[in-house]
């Protein structure tokens, strides 16, 4: 595989990819690095309530493209990933924050701290739970879908599949929310280009 590109190339190169070539697969190593990637993302408090199940063999893609409207991507990109949050919880913070008090940059009597303030904001909130778990896993397959690019490959955000059956069919935790498919694989040249985006002066504002 080349170099990866620079960020901003692979932002401003980036398209949606629906046709994949199913010839061209990816290594577990790949994956595991693409994963490391999505997961440099942000999260409220470093909660990083997100995980990433990788489908990639042929038995578990046609298991998987049943249950989203037989969408042919989902079997012929070399990985789909379900991109699930986890609704925030606040005592999962010790856990989270240790590798940075470990670091020495986060004093350990601060942990407390953040942990009372994730417990004061998320604690018997259902809503604002899930709408962290949408934002956590979001924010992860955003960086996800710039790493593929940056590395030669195509990208296929998903909305379209049966939520409460993959959770089933994949064995997701209770706490889990199937956000999105990401179908990530090698794109044909039969794609389209981008479509173009709406101009600035529409979408800004500047106060």
């Amino acid at each position: 595989m080349s170099h990866p590109i620079p960020i901003i190339q692979a932002i401003e190169e980036r398209r949606t990819t629906n046709l994949f070539d199913p010839a061209r697969g990816i290594s577990d190593e790949r994956i595991q690095e693409l994963v490391r990637l999505a997961t440099t993302a942000p999260t409220s408090f470093n909660l990083q309530n997100w995980r990433f199940v990788a489908v990639r063999t042929p038995e578990q893609k046609a298991r998987l493209r049943a249950l989203a409207w037989d969408q042919a991507k989902v079997s012929e990109a070399a990985v789909t990933f379900i991109v699930c949050g986890q609704l925030a919880d606040h005592r999962t913070l010790p856990d989270r924050l240790a590798g940075a008090v470990e670091a020495g940059f986060m004093p350990a009597e601060m942990v407390p701290g953040w942990e009372g303030a994730a417990k004061s904001l998320y604690f018997e909130q259902p809503q604002r739970q899930r709408d962290e778990a949408v934002r956590s896993a979001t924010f992860g397959a955003g960086a996800l879908i710039y790493a593929a690019q940056a590395l030669g490959l195509g990208s296929a955000p998903m909305i379209g599949f049966d939520a409460p059956a993959v959770a089933e069919a994949f064995a997701l935790a209770a706490d889990e929310i199937p956000v999105l498919l990401l179908a990530i694989g090698y794109a044909t040249p039969q794609n389209w280009p981008r479509k173009p985006r709406r101009p600035l002066a529409q979408v800004l504002q500047l106060v």
